[in-house]
C-alpha cells in the first residue's frame, strides 16, 4: 500500500508550499480539508491563503519564520473558511521548512507537511493550549498596542518608517508601503518600503491637483480604498499605468492628520485581494493616526537636533593651527535635556604679542538665553583679548560688558532710566518675564600663555582653579588669585597669578559640570578626575603625541557621562546634570609631546610654587593641601604630617611677623622610597629666626623647635632683600617606631 493511500485512510492530507514561486501543491485529501474539490491541485499562494482565518494566518506566519530560524517543525492550528466567511473545520498542520536558494540567489524555503482535521472541544471539557488563539478583535487590540509602543519609541523619520514597514497587521499585512508628504503645492515621498530603488521617481514631485489617489487624499482629507485593480483603473485612469507595473491587487490611501491638519498620506498596497471590511478600515485608520503623530514628533526632534547642532557649531570655536611646543585638546558636552545648548564655552585666541590665550567659562543657566549670552560674551572676550589687553583687564571689561547686558534686560538704559523698548514677552506670565529680564552672571578663567617659555598668566572670575598633571603623573590643584564672577559688579579687579608650565606637564581647565555631574561636590568630583588623570594609561610610558591628549580628553568625559559614571556617584542624592567644557594644554618635552621618549629617562622632580599674601591668610589651608597632594604617594605618612605642620608654621610666621607676602617653593626629587623633599618659604624681612623658650601656656615661639625636631635638615639663607627659610626631609620606606 502506498503512503498516500495510508494517509488518505486516516484523513490526512499532504501539501508542499514553495515560498520562492508562490505555488502550493495539494493532494486530494489536503484539497478536501481546505474546502476545495477532492483532487490534486497546484494553486497560487493567494488562493490557499484565502481559505484560512485571517487571525490564524497572521500568527502562523510568525510560527513558520521561527521554525525556519531554529530548524524545527512548524505546528499550528488553523480554521478553514468557506467563501461566505464561515468556519468549515479546524485542522492541525505539521510541516518542515526546507531552505533553498532561488534563481536570483535569494534565500527561500519550502514547507513540506501534513494537514489533519481535529475535533473542537465540547462545552464542559478541557483542551490543551494551542499555538493559535484569540479572535479578530483581540488580535487587533494586541497589534495596535504593539504598533503604538513601537512608533512612540521611534526618534527619527527613518526609524518611524522602519517601524511602519515591520508592522504585521492581523490577517492582511501589506507588502508595499509609502509615506507621502506635502511640499508647497506638490507631493513628496518621505519614504517607502517594498519597492525598488528609483521606483518613487514618478511620484516624488507630483502636483496636488493630479488625478492620483494620494493627491486626492491630501486635498480632501478622506481615505480612499481600492479593493481591486478594476476599481483603481476606473477611478484613476490617468495614473493607473504608474501603479499597474507593481503588480498589486488592493490599495489603501489613508490621510495622515495631526491637530486637524492633513500633513500627508499613507499608502498600504497588498498583493492579495483585500475587501477592506469595516474592521480592516478601522485598523488602517488607527495606524495612520499613530503614524502621523510619530512622524510629527520625529520631525520636531530632528528640527531641534539640527538647531542644536547649528548652535553648537556656530558658538564653539575650532582650535586653529598647531602651536609650536604646545598641544591642545578640548571637549564640549551639553546637558541631556531640552535643546542641549547651554552657557559653557571655551576659546583659543591668538594674541598680537605672539602668545595665545585659553578661555573657559560658564554662563548661569542651561537654556537658550544662557547660550545667547554665552555667544555675546565669548565674542566680547575675544575682542578685548585681540586688542592686546592683559588678562586682568580682559576680565574687568568682560564683567562690565555682561553687567551692561543685564541692566538692559531689566529695562534700564545707560543712565538708569526706564527703557522705552517693547516688552519681549507681553503675553507671557510673570515667571517667564522675570526669567528673561533677570541678570545673569558668568564664571571665567583666562590664561595667557607664552609657548616659548611656558609662562602662564592666569586671571580667574569665580571659576574652578586649573589642575596641573606633572611629568610623573602627580596631579596638583593650582591655586590662583581670583575675583567675583563676571556681571555681578561692573567694576571689579581681577588679580593675576603667574606660574610656569614645565616641559611634559599638562594643564586641565574645566567647568564645574565636569566636577559635579553625578551628584559630586568639589572634593569628591576632583578625586574622581584625579584618578583618571593619574591613571597609568597616560603615564611616562604611554603613547605620546596629540592622540594621547585626545584620548585623555575622552576618558575625562567618559568618567562623568560614560557607563562607569553610574558606579561613581557622589554623596549628594541626585545625579545632577550640567554642561561640560574642558581644555587640556600640554607643553611638549622629554617623554611627552611629539618628541621621542628617552631610553632611560630620569624621574622628573615634583615642584610647586605658591604665594600667600598678607591679605589672604585663608590660603594657608591651600598651602597645606598643596603639600599633601605633592606627597600623595610618600611612604611615611608621619613625615607628610610633619611637612604640613612645618609649612603651616613657616607661612604663618611670615604673615604674623613681617609686612610682606610668603613665597612657598616645594620640590621632591629622587626615586620612590628614597626621595628628598625640600621646602623653602621666602619673605622680604631681614630679621632671622632664633630659638625661643616658650612657657607651657605660650601660644607661639615653637617654630624653630619644631624644625629641629622634625626636619632632617633646615636652615636660613639670607638674600639681597629678605631671607629664605628651608627644611629637608628624606623619605623613609617604613615609619620610625616611637
Amino acid at each position: 500500500m502506498r503512503t498516500e493511500d495510508v494517509l488518505a485512510a486516516i484523513a490526512t492530507g499532504l501539501w508542499r508550499w514553495d515560498n520562492a514561486s508562490g505555488k502550493v501543491s495539494l493532494d486530494g485529501e489536503a484539497a478536501r480539508l481546505l474546502g476545495l474539490p477532492a483532487e490534486p491541485a497546484v494553486l497560487q499562494e493567494a488562493a490557499v491563503r484565502s481559505r484560512f482565518h485571517p487571525v490564524d494566518w497572521n500568527e502562523v506566519n510568525g510560527i513558520v519564520n521561527l521554525a525556519v530560524a531554529e530548524g524545527t517543525l512548524a505546528e499550528a492550528r488553523l480554521r478553514i473558511m468557506d467563501g461566505d466567511g464561515r468556519v468549515l473545520r479546524t485542522v492541525r498542520s505539521r510541516s518542515k521548512p526546507v531552505q533553498s536558494r532561488s534563481g536570483d540567489g535569494r534565500l527561500a524555503y519550502e514547507l513540506i507537511g501534513t494537514i489533519q482535521e481535529i475535533a473542537e472541544p465540547q462545552p464542559g471539557t478541557t483542551a490543551a493550549h494551542t499555538t493559535v488563539t484569540g479572535d479578530w478583535r483581540r488580535s487587533r487590540e494586541a497589534f495596535l498596542l504593539d504598533a503604538g509602543r513601537a512608533l512612540a519609541e521611534a526618534r527619527s523619520t527613518a526609524e518611524v518608517l522602519r517601524v511602519a514597514a515591520s508592522l504585521s497587521m492581523p490577517g492582511f499585512s501589506p507588502d508595499g508601503l509609502a509615506v507621502f508628504g506635502v511640499a508647497g503645492d506638490r507631493l513628496s515621498v518621505i519614504g517607502h518600503h517594498g519597492h525598488g530603488p528609483g521606483d518613487e521617481g514618478p511620484f516624488a514631485d507630483m502636483r496636488l491637483d493630479t488625478d492620483y489617489p494620494a493627491a486626492e487624499v491630501v486635498r480632501t482629507g478622506r481615505a480612499i480604498y481600492l479593493p481591486t485593480p478594476e476599481d483603481y483603473r476606473r477611478r484613476f485612469p490617468a495614473t493607473w499605468p504608474l501603479a499597474q507595473r507593481f503588480g498589486r491587487a488592493s490599495w489603501a490611501f489613508v490621510p495622515l492628520v495631526v491637530a486637524g491638519r492633513t500633513m500627508g498620506a499613507w499608502l498600504a498596497a497588498f498583493k492579495h485581494p483585500v475587501s477592506f471590511s469595516p474592521d480592516e478600515r478601522s485598523v488602517l485608520t488607527t495606524v495612520a493616526r499613530m503614524l502621523a503623530q510619530a512622524l510629527q514628533r520625529a520631525g520636531v526632534a530632528e528640527s531641534e537636533r539640527e538647531l542644536t547642532t547649528g548652535l553648537q557649531r556656530s558658538m564653539m570655536p575650532t582650535l586653529g593651527p598647531d602651536i609650536p611646543g604646545m598641544q591642545i585638546a578640548a571637549r564640549y558636552v551639553p546637558t541631556g535635556g531640552g535643546l542641549q545648548v547651554g552657557g559653557d564655552w571655551y576659546d583659543v585666541i591668538p594674541l598680537p604679542s605672539g602668545r595665545f590665550a585659553l578661555v573657559i567659562g560658564d554662563v548661569q543657566g542651561h537654556d537658550v538665553r544662557a547660550a545667547g549670552l554665552m555667544g555675546q560674551l565669548r565674542i566680547a572676550v575675544r575682542a578685548y583679548a585681540s586688542e592686546g589687553h592683559r588678562p586682568d583687564a580682559v576680565l574687568s571689561r568682560a564683567s562690565r560688558f555682561l553687567a551692561g547686558l543685564g541692566s538692559a534686560a531689566q529695562g534700564t538704559g545707560s543712565y538708569g532710566g526706564p527703557d522705552s523698548g517693547p516688552d519681549p514677552d507681553p503675553d507671557g506670565d510673570a515667571d517667564a518675564g522675570f526669567d528673561f529680564r533677570s541678570p545673569r552672571f558668568a564664571t571665567c578663567l583666562y590664561v595667557e600663555c607664552d609657548p616659548e617659555t611656558g609662562l602662564l598668566e592666569v586671571a580667574r572670575a569665580g571659576h574652578p582653579d586649573p589642575a596641573i598633571r606633572m611629568t610623573d603623573g602627580t596631579v596638583l590643584m593650582r591655586p590662583t588669585a581670583g575675583g567675583l564672577p563676571l556681571g555681578i559688579i561692573p567694576d571689579t579687579d581681577y588679580p593675576t597669578t603667574r606660574f610656569t608650565l614645565e616641559p611634559g606637564e599638562t594643564m586641565l581647565l574645566c567647568t564645574d559640570g565636569l566636577i559635579e555631574t553625578g551628584g559630586h561636590d568639589l572634593d569628591t568630583g576632583w578625586a574622581r578626575l584625579r584618578a583618571v588623570l593619574e591613571s597609568g594609561t597616560h603615564g611616562p610610558q604611554a603613547a605620546h603625541g596629540t592622540d594621547s591628549l585626545e584620548k585623555l580628553a575622552d576618558l575625562l568625559v567618559q568618567a562623568v557621562h560614560g557607563p562607569s559614571s553610574h558606579h561613581t556617584t557622589g554623596p549628594l542624592a541626585d545625579r545632577r546634570e550640567d554642561d561640560i567644557a574642558l581644555v587640556l594644554l600640554c607643553r611638549e618635552g622629554a617623554g611627552r609631546g611629539r618628541g621621542a621618549p628617552l631610553r632611560h629617562p630620569a624621574r622628573p622632580a615634583r615642584r610647586t610654587v605658591l604665594t600667600v599674601a598678607q591679605a589672604e591668610p585663608a590660603r594657608i589651608a591651600g598651602a597645606r593641601r598643596q603639600i599633601r597632594e605633592l606627597l600623595h604617594d610618600w611612604a611615611d605618612p608621619e613625615q607628610v604630617d610633619s611637612a604640613v605642620l612645618m609649612v603651616s608654621e613657616m607661612v604663618t610666621n611670615v604673615l604674623v611677623h613681617t609686612d610682606g607676602d610668603a613665597l612657598l617653593v616645594a620640590e621632591a626629587v629622587g626615586e620612590p622610597g628614597g626621595r628628598r623633599l625640600r621646602i623653602e618659604v621666602a619673605d622680604s624681612s631681614d630679621e632671622l629666626p632664633h630659638v625661643r623658650h616658650p612657657g607651657e601656656m605660650a601660644s607661639s615661639g615653637r617654630g624653630v623647635l619644631l624644625m629641629e625636631m622634625l626636619a632632617d635638615a633646615w636652615g636660613v639663607d639670607p638674600r639681597g632683600e629678605g631671607k629664605s627659610i628651608w627644611f629637608e626631609l628624606h623619605e623613609r620606606s617604613t615609619p620610625e617606631s616611637g
